[in-house]
């Protein structure tokens, strides 16, 4: 199974931080995964460069949802979410979409 290389612990913090407090990161990061990574200090190609370089899907693009998760539910889930994030996507990632089957 393919998966991401981990995100650096401290990116992902901070990824974390921004996406449970800040109403502006999150439309982006929901309009453009890849320049959010960006502006928290991630520094991978582009979907495009990745594919080339390697079979593993581009970090940014297994982070691509459709409704984002509330800032309480990605605060409360921080730990799960740090976690998967630190270890590589694969074909489980956070679970950041705001329609669960939970809902």
């Amino acid at each position: 199974m393919a998966k991401t290389a981990p995100l650096d612990p401290k990116i992902a913090d901070k990824l974390l931080d921004l996406l449970s407090t800040d109403d502006d990161f999150r439309d982006l990061f929901q309009k453009d995964p890849q320049v959010a990574l960006q502006q928290v200090g991630y520094s991978g190609g582009t979907a495009s460069a990745t594919s080339k370089a390697s079979s593993a899907p581009s970090f940014a693009a297994c982070c691509r949802v459709d409704t984002l998760a509330s800032k309480e539910v990605i605060l409360a889930a921080r730990s799960e979410i740090k976690k998967m994030l630190t270890s590589g996507l694969a074909y489980t990632t956070p679970q950041l979409d705001a329609t669960t089957a939970a809902e």
